[in-house]
């Protein structure tokens, strides 16, 4: 299945969100999309222990390491390409997982507003200033 345009949220090209630990619905660093991801990885987000917190109890453990699929579990700090659902109810919840809009898929527009996510860049870009 082909990938769906790389463009980010700012009309850019989607730049790489994290190799290490490896990230995306294709585990290629990137928050690129298709029709096979349902769950729409496309927001690269900086983990914050509140944020892993809250996946966690929400149903979704980023923490605890699954060696069997090669996940090493994520820490405050690292970097993921998020479900946009899940994004969105943390941030509904007043949970913020800070968003690196150059790495973030454009596909995530279909369910979050850009303002939102602007409000939750992690470093606001110039032309959005």
């Amino acid at each position: 299945m082909q990938l769906a345009e790389r463009r980010n949220v700012l009309g850019g090209e989607l730049a790489t969100c994290s190799n290490n630990p490896r990230t995306g619905f294709f585990r290629n660093g990137c928050c690129d999309t298709n029709d096979a991801d349902l769950g729409a990885h496309v927001v690269c987000a900086k983990m914050t222990d509140e944020f892993l917190t809250f996946s966690k109890q929400a149903g979704n453990d980023l923490s605890t390491p699954v060696p069997e699929y090669g996940f090493p579990g994520l820490h405050a700090g690292d970097y993921w390409c998020m479900c946009a659902s899940r994004w969105k109810e943390a941030r509904d919840a007043g949970v913020i997982a800070p968003v690196n809009m150059e790495a973030t898929h454009e596909r995530v527009l279909e369910l979050v507003p850009f303002d939102e996510l602007l409000a939750c860049a992690e470093i606001k870009p110039r032309e959005a200033e």
